[in-house]
């Protein structure tokens, strides 16, 4: 149970990434599927940090194109990198195994700070689920409840690490970037919030970001 003696006051929100996060790295899918289909490794993050702005995968997660155009698009552009694959191949390997240490420290944080939950998605269905899973998404949903904000970036029209993703986060909940702690897996989308004056945590376990978010926040988040 938490020690909820003596909270940190300067900060009043806690924004957290979802995959990665609350779930475990697709990255890991990503490497079993090279494997398997003799890609050479980390090909498909390769394909991603290509023109990261505006490829298949930025329009994605700004809802600009629907799930089979990005399928598409996510073909031309890995066929021109040497090896052709279709992105709805993809999208199945997104959905992670949930880590439920970090939904315990979420239903901790709930207690005495502002939650939000800032996700780069399709819109595939409820959060931040865009494999189209039904169960997988019957479970993230009930992590969804528990945060005060969902911010989705097929329903702004922004993504990660676009700095007005940040900015609209901290207006919708009340607060300045400088009262909040944002948790990601990804360096990339840490730096705009740092600069922004986020408090930032870059989640490479469960185990290392409950830890630091509890030396932050001064309170027990297990």
């Amino acid at each position: 149970m938490s020690n909820q003696t003596s909270p940190n006051s300067d900060i009043r929100a806690v924004l957290w990434d979802f995959g990665g996060v609350f779930t475990t790295s697709p990255f890991e899918a990503f490497t079993t599927f090279e494997a398997d289909r003799g890609l050479p490794k980390d090909f498909i993050r390769s394909i991603n940090a290509t023109n990261p702005d505006d490829n298949a995968w930025a329009k994605m997660e700004r809802n600009d194109v629907t799930k089979a155009e990005f399928g598409d698009l996510f073909e031309v552009e890995s066929r021109a990198a040497g090896h052709a694959i279709n992105g709805s191949e993809i999208l199945p390997l997104l959905s992670g195994r949930i880590q439920p240490e970090m939904v315990t420290a979420l239903s901790i944080v709930a207690k005495h700070y502002k939650t939000a939950c800032l996700t780069n998605n399709m819109q595939t269905g409820h959060g931040p689920s865009m494999t189209g899973d039904a169960d997988k998404a019957a479970d993230i949903a009930k992590i969804m409840e528990i945060f005060e904000l969902v911010v989705e970036s097929s329903k702004i029209g922004v993504r990660k690490p676009e700095p007005k993703f940040y900015q609209t986060a901290c207006e919708m909940l009340g607060v300045e970037p400088s009262q909040a702690v944002f948790m990601d897996d990804l360096g990339v989308n840490l730096k705009p919030a740092k600069a922004m004056g986020m408090t930032t945590i870059k989640v490479l376990s469960a185990g290392q970001a409950i830890e630091d978010l509890e030396a932050i926040l001064g309170i027990s988040l297990r």
